[in-house]
């Protein structure tokens, strides 16, 4: 069996950094989460491995996390900030893998749903970006929503052959149930074989209170039958889903969603696909 990696998971200290998203909404969250907080919950659900995801815009923050990468023997990579707009992208990518913890920097993320412009992907300073991003060999996560499907999916034609994923199944509303706009918008990538798919962030788009694994099923179903067993990884977006879910939920209703495929499926979701993505060096 290959090792199993959560290809998505966040640290945080909102007492050394602004996180504009955490409102009162997600108060029970709005606290230090750090290494050994995770590490039992690893142990627990049998994750050997994880990518640790930045959480805001700075780029202190992306260096806080190679830091904690670099003195943490489960993290095998870093999916950092950097401003895809700053003329000197180039530079500070080097300087990034260049510093403690540099070699575990393995890709790049902005909060794209957070934008007031839905085309702000197909800017050309972004585009731009995008391309040095590729050209430091590092790969890009999307966060994104239906709402900038369309742009991602005109920039991920654009810069065919940077490795994309696109975080928690572009947050489906599997609250309302009302997925049509979602699936049309999601299903031409199925085409694009530069991209991939997260199966994470599912319970935080549910009931909190009451989702159910039953219910998360048919969202995975679909983005299977558009990616294939290749192109989805496996993340617990913890400790966001602590809003809805335990680690071990977590982990749990996702083997649950994939139990009816072919083991070498499971394994390649659970792992395979996040070290060969991200190109992890892991033992």
């Amino acid at each position: 069996m290959s090792a199993v990696v959560d290809a998505h998971q966040h640290f945080w200290d909102p007492a050394l950094g602004d996180y504009p998203w955490m409102t009162d909404e997600v108060a029970p969250i709005r606290r230090r989460f750090m290494p050994d907080d995770l590490r039992p919950l690893l142990l627990d659900a049998g994750v050997d491995h994880t990518v640790v995801v930045q959480a805001r815009s700075d780029l202190e923050e992306t260096r806080e996390l190679l830091r904690l990468a670099a003195q943490t023997d489960f993290i095998a990579g870093v999916v950092g900030w950097a401003d895809l707009a700053a003329r000197d992208l180039a530079d500070v990518l080097a300087q990034l893998k260049e510093g403690e913890g540099g070699d575990k920097l393995v890709g790049i993320r902005h909060q794209v749903h957070d934008e007031p412009d839905e085309r702000w992907l197909v800017r050309d300073d972004v585009l731009r970006g995008l391309r040095i991003v590729r050209d430091a060999g590092l790969a890009y996560d999307l966060l994104v929503r239906a709402r900038e499907l369309p742009a991602a999916l005109v920039a991920a034609r654009a810069v065919e052959d940077l490795r994309l994923v696109i975080d928690h199944l572009a947050k489906p509303p599997i609250r309302s149930g009302e997925s049509a706009d979602w699936a049309d918008r999601l299903a031409p990538f199925a085409d694009l074989g530069n991209v991939s798919c997260k199966i994470s962030g599912m319970v935080t788009e549910a009931d909190w209170e009451a989702w159910r694994p039953e219910q998360l099923a048919p969202y995975v179903e679909r983005v299977y039958g558009w990616f294939g067993e290749r192109r989805c990884l496996f993340g617990s977006d913890w400790p966001v889903c602590l809003l809805a879910a335990t680690y071990r939920e977590v982990v749990d209703a996702c083997r649950f969603t994939l139990a009816g495929f072919p083991a070498s499926a499971r394994e390649r979701v659970f792992g395979t696909n996040a070290i060969d993505f991200y190109r992890l060096c892991v033992h």
